[in-house]
């Protein structure tokens, strides 16, 4: 008997990544009747070739449902960097919803909420029965490491990860899961945009981080600090507590997921007539292999 495991998948991290990989030379993929699938094709490589390496018996999706969220209600310039997406990915959103409901896979999302606290959220619940392993392409989930969660970062080319425990985490970065929070507070984030303490870089914030264990330790040492980096937290203290709360992956968020809702059963012949509607013929015979390693 497998021991169960569950996959948590940042849905749009996949999915960016499917269209972006396959869009080369401004080629996209479509289906004869000129629906463009090149984003969800790349997603579904991508979960399969996960499903292969890691062999989990239960699988979760979550998704971002929208721009608003809590956090845009506490910083309004929240992701206000983001462009638009590409106009070949819009009408893949709801595409891929529907495929990862073929797959038999549930689908969850909260409005309100980033996909990052359904991750959260359902780490928590679903780690109290069995190992948790979530599938993104983002550092900010690295908070989430604990002694039933890794985070496996997807990096350049297939069935390239890297997988963080506590212990790898520590190894590598110098943090501990928690200090990963205070290390955002601290410089930042520019994809999600927004700014930190003016003037602290990732070196200096992990070597404060190291000796002084969080922001609560650096700011009861200020007078400790270099006058400099003293100077510049104290310009910026506010916006080192707000982006400390804008940097925290919110884990009670109102969704659940049990066990029993998220064990994986696919089914062939299901996959099979979708994968055959949207024209994914070279992905039948992977679908085949992988489901009857399920069975």
């Amino acid at each position: 008997m497998t021991e169960p495991k569950v996959l948590l998948v940042d849905g749009m991290a996949l999915l960016f990544r499917g269209f972006y990989a396959n869009a080369y030379g401004g080629y996209i993929r479509k289906t004869k009747a000129g629906l463009p699938t090149n984003a969800v094709f790349g997603f579904v490589k991508y979960l399969f070739d996960a499903c292969r390496t890691f062999e989990p018996t239960h699988i979760v999706c979550c998704w971002d449902m929208g721009s608003k969220t809590f956090r845009t209600d506490k910083f309004a310039d929240y992701k206000g960097n983001r462009p638009e997406a590409p106009a070949d990915l819009v009408p893949q959103f709801d595409l891929v919803k529907e495929v990862v409901d073929g797959l038999n896979i549930p689908n969850i999302g909260m409005i309100g909420y980033e996909a990052d606290d359904c991750i959260g959220t359902l780490s928590k619940q679903l780690g109290a029965h069995m190992d948790v392993y979530v599938l993104t392409g983002d550092h900010d989930m690295l908070q989430l490491v604990d002694e039933r969660v890794k985070v496996v970062i997807m990096k350049k080319g297939p069935s390239n990860y890297a997988v963080y425990d506590s212990e790898a985490l520590l190894e590598e970065k110098q943090l501990t899961p928690k200090q990963f929070i205070d290390l955002k507070g601290l410089i930042g984030d520019t994809s999600d945009n927004y700014p930190g303490v003016k003037g602290i870089g990732e070196k200096t914030a992990t070597k404060l981080l190291v000796e002084y264990d969080s922001i609560d330790g650096i700011l009861d040492n200020l007078h400790a600090l270099p006058k400099g980096v003293r100077a510049k937290i104290e310009a910026d203290i506010e916006m080192l507590h707000l982006c400390r709360e804008l940097a925290t992956i919110y884990c009670e968020a109102p969704v659940s997921c049990s066990p029993e809702e998220c064990l994986w059963r696919p089914d062939h012949s299901k996959i099979a007539s979708l994968f055959e509607r949207l024209e994914f013929n070279s992905l039948v015979k992977d679908m085949s292999k992988l489901v009857l390693s399920v069975s």
